[in-house]
């Protein structure tokens, strides 16, 4: 869990560049670190204006609908958690927010059948698990102590594959579909990956930075300043996407730069991005085939 002291160090630095340059798209990452703080009326402020700068922005209007959640907007936050999935399409993280968002919203039912999606498709996630049993315990808590009618309606979604009770489907068709996602070679965690990276001998750092900017995992030995790296590896990302917008590239998946000193790899995966930066002594080729092999099966869905 991030810490007080980590948050305002992170709101600090992102202040620090947004000052230098008002049209950088780290106001999201600001945003984001005020609300993690609390301070829902400056994350708001910081966040709707950056979008009027960048409207197409897909990760600040992901903020702003955990901001107008947070504050009890779930109409709003609706509306801003649709257009994030406009700008870059539908995202695991984006479902699964738009999923809260008619959970608070009390509406059951397009919760159930997005959780039962997202759960299907990643059946070991926890917090998938834990809403999926929100959505269906509510109503059937409800309408056992209204004694309305509306318990077969919510027998039935009882019904629906997914977990009961810790997380185990109770039919032969839940557990087919269980079978049938499950991958037969498990993706290595975010963790993972960098305990593993960060051990390869000409690698001297490993970033993970969330799809509002904010690096939330490091293993970093460098002098330089892992937050700006992340910020400026992201900025650099979204600035490429913009560019090829138009064109039959597609969306940018990774990114290598050669400097003098260090090279810096930066990776996108379906929860954010990652930057590798390796030194001199590193055999290039080799390394980026060792990455590839690690981060199989985490790139965006």
């Amino acid at each position: 869990m991030t810490s007080a002291a980590e948050i305002d160090n992170r709101i600090a630095k992102c202040q620090k560049i947004l000052s230098q340059d008002p049209n950088s798209q780290i106001f999201a990452a600001l945003a984001e670190a005020l609300r993690r703080k609390g301070d829902l009326e400056a994350a708001f402020r910081v966040c709707q204006n950056g979008l009027k700068v960048h409207p197409s922005y897909g990760s600040a209007h992901v903020v702003m609908a955990k901001i107008n959640l947070d504050r009890q907007l779930f109409d709003w936050a609706e509306i801003e958690a649709r257009k994030a999935a406009e700008c870059d399409g539908w995202t695991r993280a984006t479902e699964l927010l738009l999923a809260e968002i008619h959970i608070y919203k009390g509406e059951f039912q397009p919760a159930i059948k997005l959780l039962t999606k997202l759960h299907n498709s990643d059946p070991s996630n926890t917090q998938i698990t834990k809403l999926l049993e929100i959505a269906r315990q509510i109503p059937a808590q409800h309408a056992a102590m209204m004694g309305d009618g509306t318990e077969d309606k919510a027998s039935e979604a009882e019904a629906a594959p997914g977990p009961k009770g810790p997380g185990r489907p109770s039919t032969d068709q839940g557990d087919r579909v269980r079978s049938e996602v499950v991958p037969e070679r498990k993706p290595l965690t975010v963790e993972e990956i960098m305990e593993k990276v960060i051990a390869l001998p000409g690698v001297d750092g490993v970033l993970f930075i969330n799809r509002e900017g904010l690096v939330v995992k490091s293993e970093w030995t460098m002098r330089l300043d892992s937050t700006v790296c992340g910020a400026i590896a992201l900025e650099f990302s979204r600035g490429l996407d913009q560019e090829l917008a138009g064109s039959y590239f597609g969306s940018v998946h990774s990114v290598l730069v050669e400097t003098g000193g260090p090279t810096f790899y930066t990776v996108r995966s379906h929860e954010g991005m990652f930057m590798f930066v390796a030194n001199n002594k590193s055999n290039l080729g080799a390394l980026r085939m060792k990455l590839d092999t690690l981060l199989l099966g985490q790139g965006d869905h």
